[in-house]
């Protein structure tokens, strides 16, 4: 949470397996495609008041850091 934070995501509080952000720069499918384009899946839902965040999976050391390196390159 704290490094999608870091790169200025919001981050809404999650006791979960995952994590619900948004980016208020950057359109949340935009990011999603970005993303899928390097294989990494994260949730898009097209759906009112949810359609600019992503539901992130929580996953392990090696892909929390794919994701984050991914993001800083579409960030």
């Amino acid at each position: 949470m704290q490094s999608l934070q870091e790169l200025g995501f919001e981050v809404l509080p999650s006791a979960a397996n995952f994590v619900f952000t948004r980016h208020p720069q950057h359109d949340a499918a935009t990011l999603a495609a970005g993303l899928r384009d390097k294989g990494v899946i994260v949730r898009h839902f097209k759906k009112p008041r949810i359609d600019q965040f992503l539901r992130i999976s929580i996953g392990n050391h090696t892909e929390n850091q794919l994701l984050m390196s991914q993001l800083d390159l579409l960030i």
